[in-house]
Order: structure tokens, then sequence, then C-alpha cells
């Protein structure tokens, strides 16, 4: 069964920023977009390109993780895995219900010297709406510039 690549950038980056123009020239299979505005309005983005689309691998950094989250809680079915790079799930715009949890494989890399999205509220919210979930601290930064590069990305986007 073909499997769907996508990845969403973080909320000041672009598909032209680095992680995505890795993945562009890495997996030129992989849906690389542009969002712009509030989220609802990249949600609404997200939801129409993915709208008839299946067995999706989603790779989101910091807001991009939040989205990749919040479309997870309202299609799950659709998805394989999500890979998350230090997510914005701690911000306000983040709702999820009490005791909803999201049960696909989710790997989480976060820097322990992260100064834009705390890493240890985030591990404590993932911990608690993924019960499949891999979680690595590294030493590094919020863009993870030592991490990104190192990781073996074509078995994290190997289905399980």
């Amino acid at each position: 069964m073909h499997k769907t690549f996508v990845f969403i950038h973080g909320l000041e980056s672009t598909a032209q920023g680095t992680k995505g123009q890795y993945f562009s020239q890495n997996f030129p299979d992989m849906i690389v977009e542009d969002f712009t505005g509030d989220l609802k309005k990249r949600m609404e983005k997200l939801n129409q390109i993915l709208a008839a689309r299946s067995n999706l691998i989603i790779v989101g950094s910091s807001y991009g993780g939040l989205m990749a989250v919040q479309y997870a809680m309202a299609n799950e079915e659709k998805i394989k895995k999500l890979i998350l790079m230090a997510p914005a799930i701690n911000l306000p715009e983040f709702h999820i219900a009490a005791g909803k949890t999201i049960n696909i494989p989710v790997i989480l890399y976060h820097g322990t010297e992260d100064d834009v999205v705390d890493p240890y509220k985030v591990r404590n919210i993932a911990s608690r709406i993924f019960p499949r979930l891999e979680h690595h601290f590294v030493k590094d930064d919020h863009p993870l510039h030592k991490t990104f590069a190192s990781l073996d990305w074509m078995k994290l986007l190997a289905a399980d």
C-alpha cells in the first residue's frame, strides 16, 4: 500500500527552509507545502491537501508539529505515524479533550536547550496523549540544528 509522506514546517518557516529543502531533495514524493496565517487557516489548507489521501506519515516541526497532532486527532485512521520535532503542543491554540489519546506510533525529538518551546512541558503533554510515544531528548536547540541532519530519515519514515 502506497504511503504518503508529509512535512509541515514551523510558524516562521516555509517549505524552502532547511528542513523543507532537505525533504524536497531527498524525498521528492514528500508533500512539502507553505502554510501561512493563523492555525485555522493553516489547518484548512492541510485538510484540503490531505482530503483524498491516506497511509500518511507526517513530519511536523514546531508549529507544524502542533498542526500534525491537531490533524491526527480528527483523522487518526488515515495516519500510519507521526514524527514530531520540538512540537509546539504547549501553546494555548492546542486543544485536546480530557482523556483523549491518539493511538498511532509517535516519534518525538526535542532539544533540551530549546528556548522557544519548553521541552519538559511538551514531554508531559505528549506522554498523556500518545500511548505509543517514542520520546528522545537531545542536546540541541529549538530547530534541532545538530540533530536533524544526523537522523536516519529512511528508517524514521518507514511504516511500522
